[in-house]
């Protein structure tokens, strides 16, 4: 009895120690990235395009980057989900729950998950050479599109493979057709919807490899889906790679910009899954 004890005790402090030491790196992370970014983050820097020699610590500010960024990630996303959700419902509720078919989309999905971005930017970039593409705001989204379809059919299916099968069964005794019972299974996948948007957007928003390739960079805001289109990431990347001080500052400001971004689409998505949550059945 005595060892049992000692042995929980000791298993519950590791497991604060382990909840102490992410908080720690968490927590050190954004102290750094906010110490130095806070004081250069002004308005003027977020509301006004990189001037002549911005680079070099004149005036200016990253709205071309961020723009880029919200006019990629939103292309992307809302790209994602049309593609994902008739994927999700169609090994979930299409196919039979032992299908080899399911298994093998699942199993694809999960290599496609673990594939690094850059090997997505070098794989779009081969593509885009191949039929004359110029990098482009089009390309960024291609590219983000590709990386974020992963996480979306995983996401979703994990969250439809436990919804109740009774489910199912009572719509099909009711008459309703497969096309109606996805309209059933849709409000029990709506939390794993958010979560697999909030996993997407905040994978999508942070990545550099995939556009560096695709989408280039430019201090205008893109007009068109032909036109090159700045990102934060890649904002960050090119001002600390500056050996002046007042430039890699800036980067710091951006950095903490993008933290806060994906800080409010954190918190957005825990509210929107916790609302959907009310209408689940256990």
């Amino acid at each position: 009895m005595k060892l049992r004890f000692i042995e929980e005790k000791t298993v519950n402090l590791l497991m604060i120690g382990a909840t102490f030491i992410v908080f720690g790196f968490f927590a050190s992370i954004v102290w750094t990235i906010a110490k130095t970014g806070f004081p250069p983050l002004t308005w003027e820097m977020i509301s006004e395009l990189p001037g002549g020699g911005f680079y070099l610590g004149k005036e200016g500010g990253i709205l071309n980057a961020i723009v880029g960024s919200l006019m990629i990630v939103s292309g992307s996303t809302l790209l994602g989900l049309a593609i994902s959700i008739p994927i999700v419902f169609y090994i979930n509720v299409y196919l039979k729950k032992n299908s080899r078919l399911a298994y093998f989309t699942r199993l694809s999905f999960d290599v496609l998950f673990g594939i690094p971005s850059i090997v997505y930017g070098a794989f779009a970039f081969t593509i885009m050479i191949y039929f004359g593409l110029k990098t482009s705001l089009l390309g960024g989204i291609i590219v983000i599109l590709l990386l974020i379809i992963p996480i979306f059919v995983r996401s979703m299916d994990e969250v439809a493979r436990s919804a109740p099968k009774e489910l199912l069964d009572a719509a099909y005794s009711l008459g309703a057709t497969k096309l109606e019972a996805c309209k059933v299974v849709i409000r029990q996948i709506a939390p794993g919807i958010a979560t697999a948007t909030l996993l997407s957007v905040g994978r999508a928003i942070g990545d550099a490899a995939g556009v560096l390739f695709t989408a280039g960079f430019t201090d205008s805001i893109p007009e068109s889906l032909d036109q090159p289109a700045a990102t934060l990431p890649l904002s960050v990347f090119f001002q600390l790679s500056s050996p002046i001080p007042e430039v890699r500052e800036r980067a710091y400001a951006a950095a903490l910009l993008l933290t806060i971004i994906v800080l409010v689409l954190s918190i957005s998505g825990r509210l929107i899954t916790n609302r959907f949550s009310k209408n689940r059945i256990i």
